[in-house]
């Protein structure tokens, strides 16, 4: 079957919406540069740690991202993880400071990375002397081995009677290894060393190796993006990847203009009003208008009395052709209930209102009502 010609020129302008919605979308969400955070372990840019992040992804089987809340680092009773953290962003509130420092005392170990940790792990540092080169200055490990690396930290630490000190230059100590607990902790006021832009320069990533050869093996090493504000919220946007939420746009774009090419509809069906009005009950109500403005009340009645009268013959069989006062023994044998009194004054009162000539309206609405009750009870009775 041949597509008309109108149907071909509606798919081919889809399709030329569609390439253009595809190739727009690629310029803008691929072609702009991202702007990434410094210092997280997923940042390619020269402040990211995504290098270091990766060269001990390929050297350790156990290598993840930290981006929970510290009370649960214990979740399992794990020992041996080494947690690094690296320029934190913030500095954890107590509760959070509290939960680290249990997690050290429970076998496990943190390397801190921070320009000035004072306010963390009870560390105390003093101010040093701004220097005018800080590009090549010679650091001595405590084996008296001396290495050339940047650092831009204006502090030095102050170590406990227990610390060991790791790292140290002519203006003071730059890492210490306490112990706490069963864990340990190492302190660097350098975490300059760690970035993608810093670390294959002078001897950072020897330093780096060393500083990490301190501790123990580690089973499970975490970079920690909690205190980089890289809590982990499970969005839509989150959990799929990029080039499925724009797959996902499009198709969605797609079937609106499909529907809108066949001519679907959204929302109810609009039937035209001459297909429905004789089936309805409009007519009813405007006959019920007129007789009202015309005051035809009698009429009104004789009309319900008589529709009244079918019912029972339908129903029970009483002959339409009998008096309402004839009925009276028939209806308080089928009605049971309604009182036998009331039967009796419906049947005996309604031929008289339907003699008089006029009725008034207080009238015409009373036995309309009693009316209305007989034939709601006709009725249920046949459904």
């Amino acid at each position: 079957m041949l597509i008309p010609t109108s149907k071909k020129g509606t798919w081919l302008g889809l399709i030329v919406v569609l390439l253009l919605f595809m190739i727009i979308s690629y310029v803008l969400l691929f072609q702009q540069p991202k702007n990434y955070q410094s210092y997280v372990s997923h940042s390619p840019s020269t402040t990211g740690v995504k290098a270091i992040f990766t060269y001990l992804e390929s050297e350790h089987s156990h290598v993840q991202r930290w981006s929970h809340q510290p009370e649960f680092l214990l979740n399992g009773g794990k020992e041996n993880q080494l947690l690094i953290m690296v320029e934190p962003t913030f500095i954890p509130n107590t509760e959070d400071m509290n939960s680290y420092k249990r997690f050290i005392e429970e076998g496990n170990s943190i390397l801190l990375f921070k320009n000035n940790p004072k306010g963390m792990f009870d560390l105390k540092s003093y101010p040093i002397d701004d220097q005018e080169n800080n590009d090549n200055i010679e650091i001595v490990q405590r084996n008296n081995k001396e290495y050339r690396a940047r650092v831009e930290s204006l502090v030095r630490l102050v170590p406990n009677n227990d610390d060991t000190i790791l790292l140290s230059d002519e203006s003071g100590i730059i890492a210490l290894k306490r112990k706490i607990g069963k864990g340990e902790f190492i302190s660097v006021v350098t975490p300059e060393w760690m970035t993608n832009g810093t670390i294959q320069k002078q001897d950072h990533i020897t330093l780096i190796v060393n500083l990490i050869n301190n501790l123990d093996y580690p089973e499970t090493i975490l970079f920690d993006e909690y205190l980089h504000g890289q809590q982990n919220k499970s969005t839509f946007t989150t959990i799929f990847p990029t080039w499925l939420l724009l797959l996902m746009l499009q198709t969605v774009l797609l079937t609106m203009l499909w529907l809108w090419a066949v001519g679907k509809r959204f929302g109810s069906i609009i039937v035209p009003r001459e297909e429905s009005v004789r089936f309805s009950d409009e007519g009813l109500k405007a006959l019920a208008s007129w007789y009202t403005r015309g005051r035809m009340y009698r009429e009104s009645l004789m009309i319900q009395a008589n529709y009244n009268k079918l019912l029972l013959q339908e129903k029970w069989g009483i002959p339409y052709s009998k008096e309402w006062e004839d009925i009276e023994n028939s209806l308080v044998k089928k009605m049971k209930k309604i009182p036998r009194q009331e039967i009796k004054l419906f049947v005996m009162g309604l031929p008289e209102i339907l003699k008089k000539e006029r009725i008034s309206k207080k009238e015409y609405l009373a036995w309309s009502k009693k009316m209305d009750q007989l034939r709601k009870e006709l009725e249920v009775d046949n459904e």
